[in-house]
């Protein structure tokens, strides 16, 4: 498993980098980008189409002749790859931060068991720590109330919640569920660092845990994989060095890769 992350400066893309970059995606990609009203959420979902593009150029990969596909459930995965060199691939983004996770596809084609999310580890605007929290009370199991209780410092209260939220949301990505998966059954044990899922260790997955920075911005991330067998894996590298799995990029970076790298698609 290997995740790609791209942080995001609005200010260190200007408008010939992002119309010369729109040019390294096909139509379709093209004409959803272009939907969107924040130039913002635009160039987030240009920069995670572009890390998938590069990796595939990096694989040997038309990127030309690429196709992506959703299943009926909404997850996207890559039509007609090689049986013996195929992938599946995740992507995900908050705030600054775009990330994708990818391993050889091995279990559950097209789409593949594999799932991330980020978060940035910070309140909304105008909420409080109690009333964030209980927004999420009923997606919450009991330890994970008990884990989040006043008695603890704010900070820790909302670290220990957004772990708790992006392996929910990491989980059921690897899933290729969409809305509607009750998120109750997933318990995520932010003191013992263990995972349950339906009050069972899941057999078979490993969840991978870590942090990255932007400058005094802290997010937390969970990749989630299914990876065959008996034990239940949790790999906490949160504030660990990640470089053998982890690469981390500036978005203008990567945008003047694809605008190097890859073929025009008009």
């Amino acid at each position: 498993m290997q995740v790609h992350t791209a942080i995001y400066h609005p200010d260190l893309i200007n408008e010939e980098l992002y119309q010369a970059a729109l040019t390294r995606v096909n139509s379709d990609t093209r004409s959803r980008i272009q939907r969107f009203y924040r130039r913002e959420d635009a160039c987030r979902t240009l920069i995670g189409a572009l890390l998938l593009r590069l990796l595939l150029r990096k694989r040997g990969i038309a990127v030309e002749s690429m196709a992506v596909a959703n299943t009926p459930e909404g997850k996207p995965y890559l039509v007609d790859q090689k049986l013996d060199d195929e992938i599946g691939f995740n992507i995900t983004h908050d705030s600054a931060l775009i990330s994708m996770a990818f391993a050889p596809g091995a279990y559950n084609p097209p789409a593949f068991s594999i799932g991330i999310d980020v978060m940035k580890t910070q309140l909304p605007a105008r909420d409080t720590v109690d009333s964030f929290i209980a927004m999420f009370e009923g997606q919450l199991t009991d330890l994970e109330k008990a884990q989040l209780t006043p008695d603890l410092p704010a900070e820790e209260r909302i670290r220990r919640f957004y772990w708790m939220w992006t392996v929910k949301e990491a989980y059921t990505k690897a899933l290729g569920l969409g809305l509607g998966y009750d998120f109750s059954r997933v318990e995520f044990d932010a003191v013992r660092r263990e995972i349950r899922i339906d009050s069972q260790a899941p057999k078979g997955w490993r969840f991978t845990l870590f942090t990255t920075s932007d400058g005094a911005d802290l997010y937390e991330g969970v990749v989630s994989e299914f990876i065959g067998g008996d034990l239940a894996e949790i790999r906490d590298q949160a504030s660990k060095d990640t470089t053998s799995w982890m690469s981390i990029l500036d978005a203008a970076t990567v945008l003047e890769r694809a605008v190097d790298e890859l073929p025009s698609i008009l």
